[in-house]
């Protein structure tokens, strides 16, 4: 059978083009046999599932491993203790584990029996007997574990999980336990008790930090590349392509899979991709961001839904896209901690970033094609004017400039720094907006993001932009600007860039010129 990409569900050696996991799980190997108690916390599609399954496989020789996955028992009424304990004892009869025939005969008395024998307590006996007469140690090894958290029976389970594991060396019990989830343990025990009052004894405070980088890197991709031109002899640069999908996902695994479903499956359809090596060129690539970009998924949806549902996320993402605010990395600040969970944010030089390029573009348009802002004026000349910026497929980023510099004056130009440093660069990226929609992209390098400049790389069709967004702090810091400009020209190996800078002196000079350095040229425009 011929192998895929694939992103949807677990991926499956055989089936599917899949990165090499063998290093991490001699690391969770490693953390097993040193028998911890640990979660592995990520956010959704984040190869959870895959890597458990595949550690349920690679600890078989070695331990008896209880693999479950409670998203299979969300029809129980977890709300009763009875039902709670009838789900997983049905779910652990029906595994792949094989169960002791004295051990099997007395959780099926206990899946079928009445709430007052259909106790906690009595399953964990079972459970401890089982580990007891094993030949080898036993392994809990539980997915979706977050399935099953919004009640209190929840919590008396991992209660009694955590009191049966820490006496293992004075009567038998699991070896080691590994849950997997998206929620970590604060935030599911605020989501069961929003109180914030939880026993002493929590079942949380035992486990191990897990340290083990779940993220694909530029040689994971390589690998996982390698394997698909082996099959396909597709011409790709499989280096160069690796490190364009880490630059866009910073390793994200099912972005990284869909970018690589899409140039193999749909990208190639398309007329001038057609061939080797089309598909997997640098314009096959961008062209298969633009369709993640547009598509509804799982994924996105889910990050939609958790801005919505928690406003302090939000605020914090518009921050983070709009203002060049640096925000320090504060694992005790609760937005903080929820964007991390989520995936949406990580930790750059020990300041909080948007996780990726994909997840930032997406936010951008988000932000930017909210109905109250599709509403105001500037978008508005956007869509009315923007097919004068473009010609023969081309995009003329010096005429974008000109006329936003003209409507902006117009418009807005006798309000204060204080709107210059807050709205102005949103402005023009709401301008920007309307125009490349549907033909190009666009995202914001992390490093430069900051009050004072932010760098906007603007894809189109086979164009690349370099727009430098910047308030005016005086000459000397402009021709700093100008320098740093030109270093990021020759890093993306462009003739000519283009610096926006926002100045709020009343006697600034409004409009826009070319400055020429050497081989390359700046436009520089001034509002």
């Amino acid at each position: 059978m011929e192998r895929v990409f694939n992103v949807y569900g677990d991926c499956k050696p055989g089936l599917h083009y899949m990165v090499d996991l063998t290093e991490r799980l001699v690391k969770i190997r490693e953390m097993v046999g040193q028998g911890l108690y640990f979660t592995i916390n990520r956010a959704r599609q984040y190869g959870k599932t895959t890597t458990l399954r595949a550690l349920a496989r690679f600890l078989a020789d070695e331990y008896v491993v209880i693999s479950m996955d409670f998203q299979m028992m969300s029809h129980a009424n977890f709300e009763q203790e009875s039902s709670f304990v009838a789900a997983f004892c049905t779910e652990l009869l029906d595994g792949n584990v094989s169960v002791p025939e004295e051990i099997r005969e007395d959780l099926t008395v206990l899946a079928k029996a009445d709430e007052r024998q259909a106790s906690l307590f009595a399953m964990f006996k079972i459970l401890g007997r089982w580990c007891g007469m094993s030949k080898k140690r036993v392994v809990l090894l539980i997915d979706e574990v977050d399935s099953a958290t919004n009640n209190q029976v929840f919590l008396d389970f991992l209660a009694q999980l955590r009191g049966y594991y820490l006496n293992r060396d004075l009567k038998p019990a699991f070896w080691s336990v590994i849950l997997a989830g998206v929620y970590d343990v604060r935030n599911i025990k605020r989501k069961i008790r929003p109180d914030g009052e939880h026993k002493m004894n929590s079942p949380w405070n035992i486990a191990a930090d897990f340290p083990v980088e779940m993220s694909f890197s530029t040689a994971d991709i390589c690998g996982m590349l390698k394997e698909y031109e082996k099959d396909h002899g597709a011409g790709m640069d499989v280096g160069e392509m690796a490190e364009l999908l880490f630059a866009y996902t910073s390793g994200y695994p099912v972005l990284v899979s869909k970018l690589c479903k899409l140039m193999d499956e749909r990208v190639g359809l398309k007329g001038e991709f057609a061939g080797s090596p089309g598909p997997w060129t640098r314009q096959g690539f961008l062209e298969a961001v633009k369709m993640l970009l547009m598509e509804k998924n799982p994924l996105f949806d889910s990050m939609i839904g958790k801005l919505n549902d928690y406003p302090e996320l939000k605020d914090m993402i518009y921050l983070l896209l709009f203002q060049g605010k640096r925000i320090a990395y504060n694992p005790d600040d609760g937005a903080t901690d929820m964007a991390m969970m989520f995936g949406f944010v990580k930790v750059l030089d020990g300041c909080v970033v948007v996780a990726n390029r994909i997840f930032e573009t997406r936010l951008y348009n988000l932000f930017l094609t909210l109905p109250e802002v599709q509403r105001m004026d500037i978008f508005k000349a956007a869509c009315r004017d923007q097919n004068q910026f473009v010609r023969n497929g081309q995009l003329d980023m010096k005429l974008v400039l000109e006329k936003f510099v003209e409507f902006f004056d117009d418009v807005y130009g006798d309000q204060g720094e204080r709107f210059y440093e807050e709205d102005g660069r949103r402005y023009f990226m709401l301008y920007l907006r309307p125009i490349i929609n549907g033909s190009g992209n666009y995202y914001v390098e992390a490093q430069t993001r900051n009050m004072d400049r932010t760098d906007l790389i603007v894809d189109y069709h086979c164009q690349q932009f370099v727009v430098e967004l910047k308030i005016w702090r005086g000459e000397a810091k402009h021709r700093e600007g100008e320098r740093q400009l030109l270093k990021y020209l020759s890093h993306y190996h462009l003739k000519k860039g283009y610096m926006l800078t926002f100045n709020f002196n009343k006697k600034k000079e409004i409009g826009v010129r070319e400055v020429a350095f050497g081989d390359r040229t700046l436009v520089e425009a001034v509002v």
